[in-house]
């Protein structure tokens, strides 16, 4: 399974880079405005320190719009993916980038038959939306693993990537069902590294290694 950093903080970004927890990055409009900087630059100096696939999202609604912004953001560079919210105008923008070879990532999704529609549709990716499910009481992972069963019934070659990840708990369960990708927060990526047992035992060689 690969992890992607949903950040649009560069030095973030590169830190998670150093790590090697960064196979990828996703960024939506709100990360970006976090930055106080441009959309586009921050997109190239994303694309610049990671050689995976960066999602940039577009800002229209109709599809045209959505056209015409994706052509702008898959010129930045090779590794972008255009994305695009879950509705009947973004399908139809999935289709005409995805006919003319531009990557695209479809957001805002939360069942498996929306999932299936923009597999139908060419999509790059599809993002499902773990946390915003389980905030209203659904089972979010049940979703990501009606998805996985679908795709791998019918070989689509649209690959799923869980979004709104919360927790490690989420990380880990969309792994057993079989999930490509995960995006994480930073400081999601970070509380997976630590556990109080993996300190004791530091803890306790450095007191041993001081005896000897």
């Amino acid at each position: 399974m690969q992890f992607y950093i949903d950040s649009a903080d560069i030095e973030e970004i590169k830190k998670a880079n150093q790590r090697g927890w960064v196979d990828g990055v996703t960024t939506n409009p709100s990360l970006v405005a976090k930055t106080g900087r441009k959309h586009e630059e921050v997109i190239k100096d994303i694309c610049a320190e990671v050689s995976g696939l960066v999602s940039a999202e577009v800002l229209s609604l109709d599809a045209e719009g959505m056209v015409k912004e994706g052509y702008e953001l898959a010129k930045i560079a090779d590794n972008v993916v255009v994305k695009i919210p879950m509705s009947e105008e973004g399908l139809v923008a999935v289709r005409r980038l995805s006919s003319e070879g531009i990557k695209t990532n479809v957001t805002l999704v939360f069942n498996p038959l929306q999932a299936l529609l923009v597999a139908k549709a060419g999509a790059t990716l599809v993002s499902p939306f773990v946390g915003r499910l389980d905030d209203i009481a659904t089972h979010g992972t049940e979703m990501i693993s009606q998805m996985t069963q679908i795709f791998d019934n019918y070989a689509l070659d649209t690959q799923v990537l869980v979004a709104s990840i919360r927790h490690p708990l989420h990380i880990l369960e969309s792994a057993l069902v079989g999930a490509d990708i995960v995006t994480v927060p930073y400081k999601v990526l970070q509380q997976i590294v630590k556990h109080p047992l993996t300190d004791r035992g530091i803890e306790q060689f450095l007191k041993d290694a001081q005896k000897a």
